[in-house]
């Protein structure tokens, strides 16, 4: 017996909680509210043509974000070459998925795969895998346009918040926490993508227009009306629930393969 060694394994594997990659999430993810929720703070006049004109300067601006992220983490040694090649594959496959089923029903395939990748290698680098995931999206399918940066920032905060739910879960349970998660960050991302558009798409003589200078609790109450009747009882609940089918399904096996990989390239376990 004691020539027989017990090997073990971390329950989790994952890359971030530093204190520099915080600082850097935290600016990023009040830049992307700001970029998000302004027209709620600010009065937006009727020559506003939506985002067409400042859409260009945030994309320009969302892409050293991203870089910043992955600095801080190489700063503080979270991250090496082997790291940033399974974000780059990562990214790949999700980016391959999305068309697979954007545009039937609202059957979004990617979003499993990023809740997955930012459990297992923790928020900056779900935040990472979330942007990168939809510019390459993007570029795949001839997608850019000034909608673009807006999808970034919602898919980042999809795999930041894959990567801090809590670490003391582990297999059936742990499903299906991430399978409540699943459903619940895809509902938000069809609502923070309404938001880009929503005070310009339906003129100001409906019950759920934009009100310019009303007080901010009626603007929400008319965009939750919207979103409601245009897009959670279609798009966004089968956005949710082809993200729980993925993780119910494909989680376990996934996740063994992901944190197989981290522990062979010496990630950093927490």
């Amino acid at each position: 017996m004691a020539d027989v060694v017990t090997r073990v394994e971390p329950l989790h594997v994952t890359i971030a909680g530093r204190p520099r990659t915080r600082v850097v999430l935290v600016l990023a993810s009040l830049a992307g509210l700001a970029m998000f929720c302004w027209p709620l703070l600010v009065e937006v006049g009727p020559e506003a043509s939506g985002h067409v004109t400042d859409a260009p300067l945030a994309f320009v601006l969302l892409l050293p974000v991203v870089l910043a992220v992955v600095l801080a983490e190489m700063a503080d040694e979270g991250i090496d070459s082997r790291a940033l090649a399974m974000l780059g594959v990562l990214a790949a496959i999700d980016a391959a998925l999305r068309p697979l089923g954007a545009g039937v029903g609202g059957i979004e395939l990617m979003f499993f795969l990023l809740v997955l990748g930012g459990r297992v290698f923790g928020p900056g680098f779900g935040f990472a895998l979330g942007c990168l995931s939809m510019l390459a999206s993007a570029l795949l399918t001839a997608g850019v346009g000034p909608w673009l940066p807006f999808q970034m920032m919602a898919a980042a905060w999809v795999g930041l918040g894959a990567g801090l739910l809590p670490r003391r879960f582990r297999g059936r349970s742990e499903i299906a926490m991430l399978a409540v998660y699943g459903a619940v960050a895809a509902l938000a991302y069809g609502a923070l993508l309404n938001m880009w558009f929503w005070p310009y798409a339906i003129g100001t003589d409906t019950v759920l227009s934009y009100v310019a200078g009303d007080p901010l609790g009626d603007n929400l109450r008319r965009f939750a009306r919207f979103t409601f009747v245009t897009s959670t009882l279609g798009w966004d609940l089968g956005r949710a629930i082809t993200t729980v089918l993925g993780v119910v399904l494909l989680g376990p096996a996934v996740l063994a393969v992901l944190r197989r990989a981290a522990r062979r390239a010496s990630f950093t376990p927490r």
